[in-house]
């Protein structure tokens, strides 16, 4: 496994299906310099290929979730993208700011969910990258902002793309026009946080026990549900339930069928292969 700069892999309990990816830079509050953007979608397409897992938690080390993008990132793209030409400096701006998009679209195209667990800040890109993942959970410290408009920026790493289907339309335009700061009790209530923890360590002790659940069931019938809600988003009913029938038409008919029945009527727990 490659060694990270910005992020760190664990599994905290052996032979466990979960696995945890921590934003790893604590000292400056996980801000998401250039090198997370690189490393990013190749600790997730790791954990992704990796048979051993089954379900990856993300959250951060140190006090907070992540403060948002690294200003220092901001003035390095600022300076690589520069040419005498307008016309050249704004495509080359306009590909990086694809590759970025691309960083946190990762999350989606990892066919394992990915549960983001959230304490402490969750700025800016932390609302880009919880607004990827498959379920959210923070604790009651946790606090959130679509931080952009203040830096003068049009938040553009899938915030405003996403945030809508989550929140509904006019929560998210509104949060994203002021800015402001919301608590978690908030963010509950507003849907885009499933459950509030009273503590970290309650978070952390709660959201792998639902990890644990969900990697105990048939991976195929996992993974399928994920890739089918994400496509179904963009999607109309009619082409939605095409979709659906077009992927059970191809994995329908598994041993994780046989076993879920034959473990039901045994009255056992089911053991599935790994995917």
């Amino acid at each position: 496994m490659e060694n990270f700069r910005t992020l760190e892999i664990v599994q905290k309990i052996p032979n466990s299906p979960v696995f945890n990816l921590y934003l790893n830079r604590p000292s400056l509050l996980n801000a998401l310099s250039r090198d997370f953007f690189i490393e990013f979608p190749k600790a997730l397409s790791y954990l992704d290929q990796n048979p051993n897992v089954g379900v990856i938690v993300l959250s951060g080390n140190g006090d907070h979730f992540c403060s948002g993008i690294d200003l220092k990132a901001l003035t390095s793209i600022s300076e690589r993208i520069q040419s005498n030409d307008r016309g050249r400096t704004g495509e080359r701006l306009r590909r990086e700011i694809k590759d970025m998009q691309e960083a946190i679209t990762a999350i989606e195209r990892c066919r394992k969910p990915v549960i983001a667990a959230i304490h402490g800040a969750c700025i800016g890109g932390g609302i880009d990258i919880i607004t990827s993942c498959d379920i959210r959970f923070c604790s009651e410290d946790a606090f959130f902002s679509v931080k952009e408009v203040d830096l003068a920026i049009t938040a553009d790493l899938g915030t405003l793309q996403r945030l809508p289907s989550i929140v509904g339309y006019g929560n998210a335009m509104e949060l994203a026009l002021t800015g402001r700061r919301f608590l978690g009790s908030e963010a509950k209530e507003l849907g885009l946080v499933s459950r509030v923890f009273a503590s970290k360590d309650a978070m952390n002790e709660g959201v792998r026990a639902i990890a644990e659940g969900i990697a105990a069931k048939s991976p195929l019938a996992v993974t399928g549900a994920k890739a089918v809600l994400l496509r179904s988003r963009d999607l109309t009913l009619e082409q939605g339930l095409d979709y659906v029938a077009t992927w059970n038409s191809a994995v329908l008919l598994s041993d994780d069928l046989a076993e879920a029945v034959s473990a039901y009527s045994q009255k056992r727990k089911p053991f599935f292969a790994k995917l």
